[in-house]
């Protein structure tokens, strides 16, 4: 079944705002329960699946920094959402039968494992689901740059990230209802038209590192096989 599947090891990016479901803020284990499906899909079929979640449903740094919080503290408080969004994940996976491990970029020995790039690789290699939380572990630098970071780090072959949308489209498509959707992008075209798909630093790093990002829905029930399965569903860039 596994050689139905076009990418074999895949970085998942979802933002913590994709876990609160309806709910102003916070995890809806609903939600968490339908991804953590999703992601058995995958490894069933053969996959290699790691993971990068925001913290967005909890705390967002930036918001308080441009309060008066001073930079650095507003983003490490947002590092540390990510690991709990990413055990919420852990824990809602291996109620599906998963072998997962949470590694973070913040040593937090009791709580998760750090992260050691040869360590992960080792993991997925062994069909285990490997979440990395705590985005780089530095201030400034957002969860989409972590998740091009770890997907370059573990040789992914596609960075796939998952966003309320069925990929990019010219103007966001819930204000304008002219927008229209792109199949197919390049790298530069996402930089110089200033699209959002993720920020700049993050396709920076995907455009010289030669690795693709797909844009999908998460919200559609079987996008992400497809996705993986390598089916023509939401926007690619390369």
């Amino acid at each position: 079944m596994a050689t139905a599947l076009k990418y074999k090891r895949v970085l998942l990016k979802l933002s913590g705002e994709a876990l609160m479901g309806q709910q102003e803020f916070g995890i809806d284990p609903a939600i968490v329960k339908r991804i953590a499906g999703e992601v058995r899909e995958l490894i069933d079929a053969g996959a290699q699946v790691a993971m990068v979640i925001g913290g967005g449903n909890i705390f967002r740094g930036v918001s308080l920094a441009s309060a008066g919080m001073d930079r650095t503290t507003a983003d490490h408080m947002g590092m540390l959402a990510t690991v709990i969004n990413g055990l919420s994940l852990q824990d809602a996976m291996e109620r599906e039968g998963l072998a997962v491990r949470v590694m973070s970029a913040l040593p937090i020995h009791n709580v998760c494992e750090d992260y050691i790039r040869r360590r992960s690789i080792r993991h997925l290699e062994k069909g285990r689901v490997v979440i990395f939380a705590a985005g780089t572990g530095n201030p400034f630098f957002t969860t989409d740059t972590a998740a091009s970071l770890r997907g370059i780090e573990i040789n992914a072959d596609l960075v796939i990230k998952g966003t309320k949308v069925d990929g990019v489209y010219t103007a966001d498509p819930v204000k304008d209802k002219t927008a229209t959707r792109y199949d197919r992008l390049g790298y530069d075209q996402v930089i110089e038209q200033k699209l959002g798909v993720m920020d700049t630093t993050a396709i920076v790093l995907c455009r010289d590192n030669k690795i693709p990002l797909r844009v999908y829905n998460m919200n559609q029930q079987g996008a992400l096989m497809s996705v993986v399965k390598g089916d023509d569903v939401g926007t690619l860039v390369e």
